[in-house]
């Protein structure tokens, strides 16, 4: 059996920073829905996009939500799991939409219109890991944010996304 350990708060906020897609929980009056989607990390907040009509949209104003971002090796049974957990509104100041696309904006991978911007300030941070090897992304250097329509390139182990000039702003 693997060793179960919590996560601290450092560790946590490091796998959030070093990951770009995760899950986001929305309670709804058809019950809970869980939505993939890609984000960024500005200060203590996961920003992501979404379309103006979407479910997240519709119930995920002014709402408590969580969020989900974990990896698993199943061969190997290890993994870990972040969870984030707070209120989440619509970012609709210019100047703050302004700045966080010069911090890290987050680059929507789905196609359409994603120009609504969310942030999720998160009041609980917790995480656990599963296994005394399951943590090596603290210790590699984070994935940078880049559109799907970049180039790859294959960094012995693992796939990282090229990211263009004109995305590191």
């Amino acid at each position: 059996m693997a060793e179960l350990r919590e996560l601290s708060y450092a560790e946590c906020r490091a796998l959030l920073v070093r990951q770009r897609a995760g899950r986001v929980a929305v309670s709804t009056p058809d019950g809970p829905h869980i939505i993939p989607l890609n984000y960024s990390i500005v200060d203590e907040s996961i920003v992501f996009r979404t379309t103006p009509f979407s479910v997240l949209a519709t119930y995920g104003r002014n709402a408590k939500l969580a969020f989900e971002v974990d990896h698993f090796r199943d061969e190997q049974q290890l993994g870990w799991s972040v969870v984030a957990r707070g209120r989440a509104d619509v970012v609709t100041d210019p100047d703050e939409i302004g700045r966080i696309r010069k911090v890290s904006a987050p680059l929507p991978w789905a196609d359409g219109a994603r120009n609504l911007f969310f942030r999720l300030d998160w009041k609980e941070l917790s995480g656990r890991t599963l296994g005394r090897e399951a943590l090596p992304d603290l210790v590699a250097p984070p994935v940078a944010a880049a559109s799907v329509d970049r180039p790859v390139e294959s960094l012995g182990g693992g796939t990282r996304l090229r990211v263009a000039p004109e995305d590191r702003a």
